[in-house]
């Protein structure tokens, strides 16, 4: 009698504080076998692994991989095949910016039972610990998310950075400290006035989160300091509302 095959779960374990997985996603990571986890994934999160799980760190920063992506595909796929209960845990969300379509489609060619639980993505967490709403009936009626990181291997960028000014959205950045000068001279170049206000976060949900509030023109001069990575930038007219919030509350104590 042959080995049933197990299956995979693309977990997504929210921005990093531990009380954000989806229920659903914690009942899966308690039942595992087998967790395979990234740097963001919020390593609390494991004191609620049953024991004896086998626990596999993959994580990637600063361009230091602990596995390549196709060794870790290979680890997924190797594990559910013994008839494992594998759990791939992700910090955010599996399918936003997450790698989860390049592994879930491995999983299937392999012939392997694959779920996605969705996460609260980085955007989302950012927004909410800086009081900035990404969507506002007067200031914004649509928001973007982009990459600030892309394949190095590509011939050029995907990204028109340009013509997204003119769509006078908000832009949510994943991944672009590093090259948020240039976003933001280009996003210049294509329409956004130099005042258009940004909100950078960083470490969005964690105990030492912080949030810099500064104009697009200030980004693309340079001369804001370094930002603590992990970090998102939020771009848009939305980035005004916590001092709108501010103003209305000393309004209101006033009267």
């Amino acid at each position: 009698m042959s080995k049933a095959i197990g299956a995979v779960s693309l977990v997504g374990a929210g921005p990093g504080d531990p009380e954000l997985i989806t229920v659903r996603g914690l009942k899966r990571l308690q039942a595992a076998d087998v967790v395979v986890y990234d740097e963001l994934a919020g390593k609390e999160l494991l004191a609620f692994c049953r024991p004896g799980v086998e626990l596999v760190y993959v994580g990637k920063r600063c361009g230091k991989h602990a596995m390549e992506q196709e060794r870790i595909n290979g680890v997924l796929v190797e594990r559910a095949l013994a008839g494992l209960r594998v759990v791939r845990l992700k910090g955010g969300d599996p399918f936003i910016f997450g790698r989860g379509g390049e592994e879930m489609a491995e999983l299937v060619r392999s012939g392997v039972q694959v779920e996605v639980i969705p996460g609260v993505t980085a955007a989302a967490s950012a927004g909410a610990a800086a009081g900035v709403p990404l969507t506002h009936r007067e200031l914004s009626s649509g928001v973007i998310f982009l990459t600030g990181h892309e394949r190095p291997d590509k011939p050029e960028s995907t990204i028109d950075w340009q013509a997204l000014a003119r769509t006078r959205m908000t832009l949510c950045i994943y991944m672009g400290v590093k090259k948020i000068a240039q976003i933001s001279d280009q996003l210049i170049a294509g329409g956004l006035e130099v005042d258009t206000p940004v909100a950078i976060v960083s470490r969005a949900s964690w105990a030492d989160q912080s949030s810099l509030f500064v104009s697009l023109g200030e980004l693309a001069a340079g001369t804001t300091g370094e930002v603590p990575a992990p970090a998102l930038a939020i771009i848009g007219e939305v980035a005004r509302f916590p001092a709108m919030v501010s103003a209305l509350a000393e309004t209101a104590s006033v009267s």
